[in-house]
């Protein structure tokens, strides 16, 4: 189960949102939300996982970075949305995991087969705290903004009504399957 811990406002490049901070009893996740979405349907919802290489050392590495900007700026123009920010490093792994799969990636492996390769799970997310906080804010059914269908399909069986889902459009693809 997981529980609001603190809430604030944050300003963002993209706007304002209510950020809101919470615990399963394992992790913090935070949701930003902008403006109203409690009984809204077709909500923008994006569900990002954390990325140290991307978003503290800029890394060119992986679209990490760029697919929460574009999910900002299509929130932003829409004037509704979440993002929920899962502490989910390396598809759930831990960075370790992501440092020891280079080697492999840089063979020409997916980063999925590449952590397989070095003894992880291809991933080990878990998308069940977004579904429990999608719930708390009371969202009706959100427009998934995602390359990763398989996440709609997590939220669905959370009884997350997904009524679409809409691929990010980013500038370069470097890597494949991250």
């Amino acid at each position: 189960m997981i529980i609001r811990l603190a809430e604030r406002h944050l300003k963002t490049k993209f706007g304002n949102y209510l950020e809101i901070l919470y615990y399963d009893g394992q992790s913090e996740s935070i949701a930003l939300v902008m403006g109203n979405v409690e009984a809204q349907q077709n909500v923008f919802c994006r569900i990002h996982s954390s990325c140290v290489s991307a978003h503290i050392f800029n890394s060119v590495e992986c679209e990490c970075r760029e697919e929460m900007e574009t999910s900002q700026a299509l929130i932003e123009q829409k004037g509704q949305g979440i993002i929920i920010y899962l502490d989910q490093e390396g598809k759930g792994n831990g960075h370790l995991a992501l440092m020891a799969s280079i080697k492999h990636k840089k063979m020409g492996l997916s980063q999925s087969e590449a952590y397989k390769k070095v003894g992880f799970e291809a991933d080990a997310r878990s998308f069940r705290p977004a579904a429990e906080i999608l719930s708390d804010l009371r969202v009706k059914s959100v427009v998934l903004l995602t390359n990763n269908p398989e996440k709609a399909d997590d939220l669905r069986r959370a009884s997350i009504i997904v009524s679409d889902t809409k691929e990010i459009a980013i500038s370069h693809k470097k890597t494949k399957n991250y």
